[in-house]
């Protein structure tokens, strides 16, 4: 039988082991490492932050089904999730069709490819 992963929850310094938590007020926790990454110390964290939720959100479907050149994508929205899809999709060289009802999201959209 396969061994689940073993989670050790620290909150205000006591173990807490798994027991679940309800949001992000914790100022550590403890993961196995195979869950984490190092963002470089060069990098600005908030600017990097968007890559680890909305752009793991957005990679992943466009690595699943293999995105490429000359495919064609429609992403939904230019909010959060939107803007990292559009730009990945773009960046893989993909034909992105951005849809929205706002006229100054499509301008903004727009500068994606100049940039």
């Amino acid at each position: 039988m396969k061994k689940e992963p073993h989670l050790r929850i620290i909150v205000r310094d006591e173990y807490i082991e798994g027991a679940q938590t309800y949001g992000g007020y914790s100022t550590s926790v403890v993961v196995d490492e195979k869950f984490v990454l190092r963002i470089p110390e060069h990098l600005d964290a908030a600017a990097t932050a968007p890559l680890l939720c909305a752009g793991v959100t957005t990679w992943s479907p466009l690595s699943h089904w293999k995105v490429k050149k000359g495919d064609k994508v429609g992403v939904i929205g230019l909010g959060g999730l939107g803007h990292m899809g559009v730009k990945f999709a773009y960046a893989l060289g993909a034909h992105v069709v951005m849809i929205t009802t706002s006229p100054r999201k499509r301008t903004r959209c727009q500068t994606f490819r100049r940039s």
